[in-house]
């Protein structure tokens, strides 16, 4: 499967933005889905994750209540809600994708990565 991300952007810090994973060339609700960043300098952390029903969700604690992982098997799509931005929110997203299963948290576990969205926060 291929990934796409996008939806990244400038944004104040108390904004919001809405990233977008679109899936293709393969069967979407087959996958369980994560979000991961990576800011300047520092390693790739997960952000959120998402089982093939949507019936479930994960969160680091870092973005727990202000982001919302979401997805559209109808569209292909993987979502990602941030509400309240902080400066250090601002980081690479990617999404990411595990055959069969939700991998959360590590990301070793992921089988499809996508090419990464640019956030950035100001203050």
């Amino acid at each position: 499967v291929q990934l796409q991300a996008s939806g990244g952007g400038l944004v104040q810090a108390g904004g919001s933005l809405r990233l977008s994973c679109l899936a293709s060339g393969g069967t979407f609700s087959r996958y369980g889905m994560g979000w991961f960043r990576q800011a300047p300098g520092k390693e790739r952390e997960f952000v959120a994750a998402i089982t093939r029903t949507g019936g479930s969700t994960y969160y680091a604690d870092s973005v727990k209540g202000r982001f919302t992982i979401s997805r559209d098997n109808a569209r292909n799509t993987l979502y990602l809600q941030m509400n309240s931005l902080k400066p250090e929110d601002t980081a690479v997203y990617y999404c990411a994708a595990r055959y069969l299963a939700v991998a959360g948290s590590y990301d070793k576990g992921y089988d499809y990565w996508g090419q990464g969205t640019l956030v950035t926060v100001s203050s």
